[in-house]
């Protein structure tokens, strides 16, 4: 086998060992998304915020959000910590789980922002299209870090390091 062979066969079986269960990630996906859907209901409820209904919304952006940045957050802290120590796995899942989190949330955020301002927008695969729906989605993923992500603390934060917590303590 050649050297290139060997290497893309070596890199090919690290991520395949880094694939998670499909039980943890039906699991943990459930319970992230439920977790960080209660976050932001919580913090939506004590701050009284607009009408039931928006809070209704925007705490079920939080769980969908939640739910499907869990399988990405939790593949990329094994990729990132395969055959290294508990410590190591711990800050992966921090930050992998966090970053899958804020992002695919924001993600989906500047899709529902995206489709309110649609009207507005030139026609669809027009070049000034393109540079409307990439302002507009850039716009909305800085507004969703600067005003969402304060609805994760507290418990999102206590949810990431109990998740963390238990991702470092798996059986490696």
């Amino acid at each position: 086998m050649s050297t290139h062979g060997a290497i893309l066969s070596r890199n090919v079986n690290h991520v395949c060992r880094a694939l998670p269960g499909w039980r943890a990630t039906l699991f943990g996906s459930l319970v992230w998304g439920v977790t960080m859907g209660a976050s932001a209901l919580i913090n939506l409820l004590l701050d009284h915020w607009v009408t039931p209904d928006r809070i209704r919304i925007v705490s079920l952006l939080f769980a969908g959000g939640g739910a499907l940045a869990f399988p990405l957050g939790l593949f990329a802290a094994r990729l990132v910590s395969l055959g290294r120590g508990r410590e190591a796995a711990f800050a992966a899942a921090m930050v992998c789980l966090a970053a899958a989190t804020i992002g695919v949330t924001a993600g989906l955020y500047a899709l529902q922002y995206r489709s309110y301002y649609a009207e507005w927008h030139a026609p669809v695969f027009t070049l000034t299209w393109g540079f409307q729906l990439a302002f507009t989605m850039a716009v909305a993923s800085y507004q969703f870090v600067v005003l969402g992500i304060r609805l994760y603390f507290p418990l999102g934060f206590i949810a990431l390091f109990a998740a963390s917590l238990w991702f470092a303590l798996q059986r490696r």
